[in-house]
């Protein structure tokens, strides 16, 4: 319940579930007090062998939300959130210690993790985002300047909710669960 020195208006469990994908967003921006919030629960995410294997390109430009709009197939709502923030693996990180497995596997876990941290700490604040992993990845790569070894994992549009869906099905534990083997 206390999360960066600072008790949010729910505990955990209850911000997991009310966790949706936001499309939807008001004209209101998202303070820097609170995107400097989200970017540090992002940080403390755990990673493979501590490498933080992540690096995070924050946008504001409406000029450059449309190239990443372009880029992600059109998908309108990443310009008209107030901030979109574009997780990148830092490849060369993780390979710095594990190899191949590290630049292969492990640095997309760990921004994995960042995100789910970044999402859930949205929700907590009472903003909403998505996760964006449609796009060309190279055309991101390219508008966002990104140096060589730095893969775009997913763009991250974060606003201000104009409307909160359903939550959508979800499968039964007991029919995703099991013990020791399959």
């Amino acid at each position: 319940m206390i999360c960066l020195g600072r008790v949010f208006p729910m505990d955990l469990f209850e911000a997991i579930k009310r966790r949706r994908s936001i499309r939807d967003y008001t004209n209101e921006d998202v303070s820097e007090e609170d995107l400097e919030k989200i970017l540090e629960a992002a940080i403390w995410a755990p990673s493979a062998g501590n490498r933080q294997a992540w690096d995070f390109v924050v946008v504001r430009d409406d000029s450059v939300k449309k190239a990443l709009v372009r880029a992600a197939l059109g998908q309108r709502f990443i310009a008209e959130a107030s901030v979109a923030i574009v997780v990148c693996a830092n490849m060369e990180r993780s390979a710095s210690r594990y190899g191949s497995r590290g630049s292969g596997l492990y640095c997309i876990q760990d921004t994995a993790t960042a995100i789910q941290n970044m999402l859930l700490t949205v929700t907590a604040l009472g903003l909403g985002a998505c996760w964006i992993g449609a796009f060309y990845e190279e055309e991101v790569a390219k508008i966002l300047e990104l140096p060589r070894g730095v893969r775009p994992i997913a763009i991250i549009p974060i606003g201000h909710p104009a409307r909160v869906p359903q939550a959508p099905p979800r499968f039964r534990l007991a029919d995703v669960l099991h013990y020791e083997k399959w």
